[in-house]
Order: C-alpha cells, then structure tokens, then sequence
C-alpha cells in the first residue's frame, strides 16, 4: 500500500507563445482548468499504476475543493485522510511555452493545513510506502518520516520545491529524488557536489536524480548507474517528476528491484510529457507497458 501525504491543488493551464518575463503580459485562445498539486499527482500516477493508494492532504471549503478532488476520485484513491479546511483550496498558475517547458507560480492555501496525525500509526506497517513532497509544511512532513521511520516504513522523499528539511529528517528516508536544480540547492546547503553519488555519501541514502532529456543518475549503497532519457517530443514537462515519483513507488510497492523500478517510472514521465495538462497526463500501467 502506498500512503502519499502531500498537496493537493486545482491548476489553471496557460499555453503561451513563450514564457512571461518580469512585467511582461503575454496572450493566450484559452485557459485548461485540471486539479494538480505535486501529492495528488504522485497519488493519481502510482493508483493509475496499478498501486493501492491512500492520499492524506488537505482542501478548502470552497468551490475550487470538488474540482480538485476530481481525479483523486476516479482513480479510486482513499480519500477519508483528506480534510476540509477554513483556508482556500490550493491553486497554481501554469505557464507553458511550444518546447514544454514551463513556469509555475503556487497560492497554498489549505496545504498549510496539513497535518502529520492525518496519517495514524495504523497506516505506517514494514508494508506500506510512505510519499512525500515540499508543498506542505515541512516541520509536519519531517515529523511524519519520524514516526514512520520508527515503524519501518519505506520512505520516498520528493525535495520539491526545494525547502529545508531537519538533517535527522533526511537521513532517516530511503529514497531522495531531486531534479538538477533542487539537487544543486540540497548540494549547496550539505556542502557537496550536486550529484546523485555525493548526495548519497552526505546522508546514506538511495539519491536519484533526474536529468529531463539526460535521464537520470542513481547512487546507492550498491554503487551508480545511469539511465538514458527516452527519445520522445515533449509537449509539456509539468507533471513528468510527480509521475516519476509516483510510478517509482508503485513498482517498488509491488516488490521490483530498484533498476526495474526507476526504469518503468523513466518510461511513464516520458509518455507524460507527450501530453498536455498536470495530472491528468500521467499515464495508464497498460499505456507504460506498452511503451516498455
């Protein structure tokens, strides 16, 4: 079982002609309106994956609350973890240009309201994948890998966005994913090289770390290896690092050895940058199998 604590967003999507610069408005025919938020995408990526997944995050009372639970819902996430709050319903503004690249600007809102006892000790067994981002306060994300650590659940760490986490914190996770520019900030504040192998030798756990079209490195206690980036056109990157994440846990959840795992999760954000929108372009198992 997977248990992803973490944000839960409604996106609103500009296709643009290129990306804003400061001061700068730039046009576009029309605005996609998708839920998102980096824990519901992980969530709706590993359940469409074929993994059973609780999500543990929070809402407002609001509007925006029903649309962003959407997909949540139709991929049959337990939704009994996720409260409603005073605070409004967490909403990003997306920019994408032609290439897929993107810049996105994040109001939190209820995210802030998060809190590690959503997640009861009963949830955290040697049985369960813990999944966790930066996108809710990190003194409860930190305090959740605690008590989950203690009771011997595997734990995935998403450092995205990039934010400070207690040393203890870190190291008491399994595996640190981490893209070129968080691994530089995470680089910068251990005082290492921005590699998956440095990483690794500053806090002892498994470091991946991705490479967009590069693909990615790896560093375990086993040694690093490489995995090239699958040839593709991408038409947006928005959620390929939360498909990432949320495929790698699936497959690890169902037993695979880690290279296998990080292999499928490489394939499935590759089809996920071949379509538009967050959450909704992360891809079917049968869709990554067939890919495979």
């Amino acid at each position: 079982m997977i248990v992803v604590f973490g944000s839960i967003n409604l996106d609103l999507i500009f296709a643009l002609p290129h990306i804003p610069t400061p001061g700068e408005t730039v046009l576009c025919p029309t605005t996609r309106i998708e839920p998102g938020g980096k824990g519901a995408n992980q969530a709706v990526a590993a359940a469409r994956d074929g993994a059973k997944v609780v999500m543990a995050g929070a809402v407002g009372r609001d509007s925006l609350a029903n649309d962003a639970l959407t997909l949540l819902r139709k991929a049959n996430i337990d939704l009994t973890r996720v409260i409603a709050t005073d605070a409004p319903t967490a909403c990003a503004a997306v920019c994408v240009d032609p290439q897929g690249h993107n810049a996105i600007a994040v109001g939190s809102g209820a995210n802030l309201f998060c809190r590690h006892d959503q997640v009861e000790d009963a949830l955290l067994t040697p049985g369960t994948t813990l999944v966790l981002q930066m996108e809710v306060s990190p003194d409860e994300t930190a305090a959740l890998i605690r008590r989950a650590k203690t009771n011997g659940v595997r734990i995935i760490l998403n450092l995205a966005p990039a934010a400070a986490l207690p040393l203890d914190a870190l190291r008491a996770i399994d595996i640190l994913t981490v893209n070129e520019t968080e691994a530089a900030w995470l680089a910068a504040h251990l005082g290492c090289a921005p590699t998956a192998a440095a990483l690794h030798t500053a806090l002892g756990v498994t470091v991946i770390r991705t490479l967009g079209e590069h693909g990615l490195d790896a560093a375990t206690a086993d040694g690093e290896m490489h995995l090239p980036a699958r040839q593709i056109v991408p038409v947006d990157t928005t959620a390929a690092g939360d498909c990432f994440v949320g495929v790698l846990a699936a497959a690890l959840d169902r037993g695979a050895p880690l290279t296998e795992a990080m292999n499928r999760a490489n394939a499935a954000a590759a089809l996920c940058c071949m379509k538009p929108g967050s959450q909704d372009s992360t891809p079917h198992a049968d869709e990554t199998d067939i890919f495979l």
